[in-house]
């Protein structure tokens, strides 16, 4: 029995060893440079975690060593591109860099900006077939766009297929036949309007490992975005609305099995979503899908990666809830001398993320004068400045009289953090740093009012609890 453990034991370790995989990258463009290479958690949250970065020294080369023991999709974001590839256990890749092209002034300001993706040209066998064969796929698609997304063409379908698997013929490669399956069925539901119980039995065909790559993500949220306000909409839609206030996630995930014929851990994964989507719909209690996803159902599955996906999906969700604690922001102000946005416990903070170069920011800003006069008793202003010409913006914010902390977010690394969007984006945080409005109004746009209402009340709450 022990020589039985032993061996168990050994098999295991040896199907997760790691493996250094070599990235490697040269263009005098980039000298002094970093790019940041991520990888998806889940496919739910779609929410990116950094793997490894690739820092080019003066000539422009740049090497790194990343520690994997499976395949693995990785991407980075620069300047106007969103470069992919493929990381594989124990090989060099060297990735070749387009052209050096920053965002325009205007791209920066749009907060709907989109990257250009592309997979990366690179020594990698793998990586030049599905680049290969995305540009095909995107030729053939583009070619019959009207007999195949207007005329949904049987025949024109079955070309397109035809020669997809003509030109890239089954060579035994998990990872590229996995993506080219993808892609295929991708355009046949997009062509045919295919229901998603049509769709599921395919999903469910697909491994675990492949859950992240960009193919399955887009096809898995073509066919459950939104699914549960959709289904709760349907004849009998009221049975899985009161299942969704009860708490009861066995009646969520029956549904699941029953309409789309799903079991085990990819059924579980569509319930993620579709509560993943169901809390920011506006349909169903934020408490009740949150207490859904404390269930034992999902926190004690079979299944450690959706233990884990359970994890990141209630993170998500409950992150800058009312009552939560903020992350606090700790940055050089436009002196230079560092600060935290905690220091002051005396004083409510009106927390407000800016840009400068921006007209509509400047009003915004300009109008604090008014909320510093009325409110200073009772409130601090803190002021998170995306990084721009620094003389510049200490120019404006000293002329005009910008109350407040001037904090400079020079890397981005808390806008990022606080998933601003746009500018100006304000929360409102408690004297502990807690939220009490996620999403305040910006000064011009209703502030003194929202604050004005709820500072007496809390002052009325307070005085009263005092007094008992």
């Amino acid at each position: 029995m022990k020589k039985l453990i032993f061996l168990f034991f050994l098999i295991s370790l040896l199907s997760q060893q790691v493996f250094a995989t070599i990235v490697e990258a040269s263009n005098p463009n980039y000298a002094g440079k970093t790019l940041i290479f991520s990888r998806y958690t889940d496919p739910v949250t779609s929410q990116a975690e950094p793997l490894f970065s690739l820092s080019f020294d003066n000539a422009g080369k740049a090497k790194a060593n990343v520690d994997i023991s499976e395949v693995v999709f990785v991407f980075s974001d620069f300047g106007v591109y969103r470069g992919m590839f493929f990381a594989e256990p124990g090989k060099t890749v060297e990735l070749q860099l387009p052209p050096l092209r920053e965002k325009s002034f205007a791209d920066q300001k749009n907060p709907f900006f989109k990257p250009l993706s592309f997979w990366f040209n690179s020594s990698s066998e793998l990586n030049k077939k599905i680049s290969s064969f995305d540009s095909k796929f995107n030729q053939l698609t583009n070619q019959y766009f009207n007999e195949l997304y207007f005329q949904q063409s049987k025949s024109k379908y079955d070309t397109v297929v035809h020669m997809l698997n003509m030109e890239f013929p089954v060579k035994g490669n998990g990872v590229f036949e996995n993506h080219k399956k993808l892609k295929i069925k991708i355009l046949e539901s997009d062509v045919f309007r295919l229901k998603t119980e049509n769709v599921s039995p395919f999903l469910a065909s697909i491994k675990q490992n492949y859950w992240t790559t960009p193919a399955f993500m887009e096809l898995f949220d073509k066919n459950f975005s939104n699914k549960l306000s959709f289904d709760a909409k349907k004849i009998k839609g009221s049975e899985l609305k009161k299942a969704i206030a009860e708490n009861n996630m066995n009646f969520l995930l029956n549904h699941v099995k029953t309409k789309y014929g799903l079991n085990g851990s990819i059924a579980e994964l569509a319930a993620l979503k579709m509560l993943h989507d169901g809390f920011y719909s506006g349909d169903f209690s934020k408490s009740s899908i949150l207490s859904l996803l404390e269930s034992e159902t999902l926190a004690k599955s079979n299944d450690k990666m959706i233990r884990e996906i359970t994890k990141n999906v209630s993170k998500k969700l409950k992150f800058l809830l009312p009552g939560s604690q903020a992350p606090v922001i700790c940055l050089p102000n436009i002196d230079g001398i560092q600060k935290c946005s905690n220091e002051n416990k005396d004083k409510f903070k009106y927390l407000v993320f800016a840009d400068a170069e921006m007209m509509v920011c400047r009003e915004q800003l300009k109008y604090l004068v008014n909320i510093q006069k009325q409110f200073q008793k009772y409130l601090e202003i803190i002021l998170v400045m995306r990084k721009t010409d620094l003389i510049e913006m200490k120019m404006f914010l000293v002329k005009n009289e910008i109350p407040g902390i001037k904090l400079i977010d020079e890397n981005g690394k808390y806008i990022q953090q606080y998933r601003v969007r746009s500018f100006p984006t304000c929360l409102l945080l408690d004297e502990n740093h807690n939220v009490i409005f996620s999403e305040a109004k910006a000064p011009l746009d209703g502030f003194e009012q929202q604050f004005g209402t709820y500072l007496r009340n809390e002052l009325f709450e307070r005085q009263r609890n005092q007094s008992r």
